[in-house]
């Protein structure tokens, strides 16, 4: 029987929502070596009886204290660069996460603190392991994901103004767009929202209508972003 060299297998998490109009990313402070310290993405071993999401999951409650939350959950790439990790041969299967605005998560095991944290404010190389890689992976899979899908909605509360989706567009991009197109694009494409038949109080007190996200997952045409902020 041939002999393999062993490795480990972890899960690395990429949550990312927005508040106060700013893109946030979940990270802890690691509590334990290697990098004690440093900031991470939530994130740990898989153990040999479970499954990737079940994993994903796992380390997401025991790591920051919050419990399966409602929002988008994809599986976002793997990364088994050998030296990536100083503790040995670790790939890890990487998870993004879309969410609605959180409490403060509550850290637990080898987590010495969990905060959300502006993207842009993050330094190049603060993040242990190879992070910033994985972090900007996520972050680039979300801004593509809000051109082609309705996954907006995500970041949003069951139900929201067109207003708040925007400010979801324009914070996940970094651009501004035109108010009175993006209704139009937003109300007339099917699918992507529905109306709730109630009303809030919007801007300068004038009623803003409710909706919730359509059953469309893909957007036709789709909504893309200005072309100054493509990569």
């Amino acid at each position: 029987m041939a002999e393999y060299p062993p490795f480990a297998v972890t899960v690395d998490l990429v949550v990312l929502t927005v508040r106060s109009d700013e893109l946030n990313v979940l990270l802890v402070r690691r509590g334990v070596e290697p990098y004690r310290g440093r900031w991470a993405l939530p994130g740990g071993f898989v153990h040999v009886d479970e499954d990737l999401p079940a994993a994903a999951v796992r380390e997401l409650t025991e790591e920051t204290g919050l419990a399966e939350p409602a929002g988008h959950l994809e599986q976002l790439g793997t990364y088994g660069r050998p030296d990536r990790d100083p503790r040995g041969r670790v790939v890890t299967v990487a998870w993004l996460a879309l969410l609605p605005d959180l409490d403060r998560p509550v850290a637990g095991t080898d987590a010495a603190s969990a905060e959300w944290l502006p993207v842009a404010a993050l330094r190049p190389g603060q993040l242990a392991f190879d992070h910033d890689r994985i972090l900007a992976d996520g972050v680039e899979r979300a801004r593509a994901k809000l051109e082609y899908t309705s996954l907006a909605a995500a970041f949003c509360p069951p139900e929201f103004t067109v207003a708040q989706l925007r400010t979801v567009y324009e914070t996940v991009w970094g651009t501004r767009l035109d108010p009175r197109n993006f209704h139009r694009k937003v109300t007339g494409t099917p699918g992507f929202v529905e109306p709730v038949g109630r009303s809030t109080e919007g801007e300068r007190g004038r009623p803003a209508q409710l909706f919730r996200r359509g059953p469309a997952e893909l957007l036709h045409p789709p909504m893309l972003r200005p072309t100054a902020d493509r990569p």
